[in-house]
């Protein structure tokens, strides 16, 4: 049998916060446009969600009133999130399940850590789960001996593939078949039940042997990890939504569950929920109804799991919260409706973001949760083209343009009150310098009179030496004019100008009106 206590490990195994510490999104983003075959997996799979999704929408005549309801709903939670999170603790206590508080990922991990070893576990089996991604939790739970196995196909494939997802609903959207089939060749029997040496690169036969290769880990597992879609308050009910069946194994048939979830899950009623469960499937996967819908609440007896813990994580959430303009991003269902029609995203891809929220969502939540001290969350409100598609088909109506737009400033203010030197602010500063004074910006016009003259055979310069290079490692920098416009007005006569370009003069001064 394998070694339960080894997991497959991402490559290179990155430490807890690794993915904070990547270069900015111009650098990732320059990388990542060079994997061919990562675009056309993106625009293909992109392109079919997006299709499918516009077309469940088109089905619902009360669309946009549905979209309003959720988008209102979660405004009265993130209102009175203390009053809910009071009542969801009562009613699950009530229930029969156990409430931990994590303020952080860490504090999160601890809590997990320390349950799963009371029950005496070496492994467990996890439902796809986000939160649990935030949080590092795998690596956490490998560095305390104990393996963490995805059961989601999409996220065992990347993590047998040693890789990160990138993206929100499709961890594995980046891969074909034929990498998936190479990757089950290859990793499968390292840790489990291997695949058919003669396997395919059929859809079919590739979910066969994840169905085969997690059967074992599902009939030997004590401890479930999941993480929950929506938290119902007036019941204390979580609720798991899924395509593949997979949670609902993994949330019946171990004796311990572990709920991992952001505080910001919260809807009030079922009533409420009946919102986003019309919303929820045909935004992400464009089905009219998702397969698998898993509810509980606590314990029942002789049935399901016996011992139920909730983890409830802040983990920034409430700094998010005290942003009048960020807040609505806690409005979120992880749907990933923005990202599949993000033009920025379908061309690079979500390892270029440094989180594990790609796209428009990610620009947006992951430099509110965790700050703007280094370079990649500086970078990410700037990976965006405001073109605004993604709040056309957001299902909670966040206006992403107007907090991107907002967390830009912040980022420009952060920089600003940084007393650390920043090439942007010293451009600027010198910049200033020569705009105060007559004499100085003369200077500057004629010298870049003097640079269009010498290039003037090239449009545009695409390499230059530092500190230019910042600029044209990145984009195309025009050639300035051979004439600025203080010579072009000289030249041609000053307020004689129409006169010149052979227009009849305006009457400006009394002897014309005369």
């Amino acid at each position: 049998m394998t070694d339960t206590a080894t997991l497959p490990r991402l490559t290179p195994a990155p430490p807890p916060g690794e993915l904070i510490d990547m270069p900015r999104f111009p650098i990732n983003a320059k990388h990542e446009l060079t994997n061919e075959v990562q675009h056309e997996n993106l625009a293909r799979a992109t392109a079919t969600i997006r299709a499918k999704r516009a077309l469940r929408a088109s089905e619902v005549p009360q669309w946009e009133d549905l979209r309003t309801a959720a988008a209102e709903i979660k405004n009265k939670v993130a209102r009175h999130l203390d009053s809910y999170l009071i009542e969801v603790e009562e009613k699950l206590t009530a229930a029969g399940a156990t409430v931990h508080w994590a303020r952080d990922g860490a504090e999160a991990n601890q809590i997990v850590i320390d349950l799963v070893k009371a029950t005496g576990a070496k492994e467990v089996v996890k439902v796809k789960s986000m939160v649990t991604q935030e949080t590092d939790l795998n690596e956490a739970l490998e560095k305390a001996r104990i393996a963490a196995w995805e059961t989601d196909l999409a996220e065992l494939i990347v993590q047998l593939g040693h890789d990160r997802p990138s993206h929100v609903l499709v961890p594995a959207i980046h891969k074909n078949r034929s990498q998936i089939r190479d990757i089950f060749l290859t990793e499968m029997g390292r840790y489990g039940t291997p695949a058919p040496k003669d396997l395919s690169d059929d859809p079919k036969a590739l979910t066969a042997a994840a169905r085969t290769h997690l059967r074992d880990k599902f009939m030997r597992a004590t401890v479930g990890i999941s993480g929950s879609n929506f938290i119902v308050a007036d019941t204390g009910s979580l609720v798991v939504v899924e395509s593949e069946g997979n949670g609902r194994m993994c949330l019946t048939l171990p004796q311990t569950l572990i709920s991992v979830v952001g505080v910001e899950k919260i809807v009030p009623t079922f009533d409420d929920l009946e919102v986003f469960m019309r919303l929820l499937p045909r935004s992400s996967t464009g089905e009219r109804m998702n397969p698998y819908t898993s509810m509980w609440t606590g314990v029942t007896p002789g049935d399901g799991p016996q011992n139920v813990h909730v983890v409830l994580v802040d983990n920034g959430r409430t700094k998010v919260l005290a942003d009048p303009i960020g807040r609505q991003t806690l409005r979120c269902i992880r749907c990933s409706a923005c990202m599949n029609t993000c033009p920025v995203y379908v061309q690079v891809g979500g390892h270029a973001y440094g989180s594990v929220y790609p796209g428009p969502i990610g620009i947006c939540l992951t430099p509110l949760m965790r700050g703007l001290d280094h370079a990649i969350d500086l970078s990410l409100p700037y990976a965006c083209t405001l073109c605004g598609a993604c709040s056309e088909v957001c299902p909670v109506k966040i206006d992403f343009p107007d907090v991107i737009v907002h967390m830009r400033y912040e980022a420009a203010e952060h920089k600003l009150h940084d007393h650390r030197p920043h090439l942007e602010k010293t451009a600027i500063g010198v910049s200033g310098w020569f705009f105060a004074a007559g004499g100085r910006f003369t200077f500057m016009t004629k010298l870049t009179e003097l640079v269009g003259r010498l290039f003037s055979g090239k449009t545009h310069f695409r390499k230059l030496p530092w500190p230019a290079k910042v600029w044209t490692q990145f984009k195309d920098l025009p050639v300035p004019a051979k004439q600025v416009f203080r010579s072009y007005w000289k030249h041609t006569g000053g307020p004689d100008t129409q006169r010149h370009l052979g227009a009849e003069p305006t009457a400006t001064t009394g002897k014309d009106q005369a």
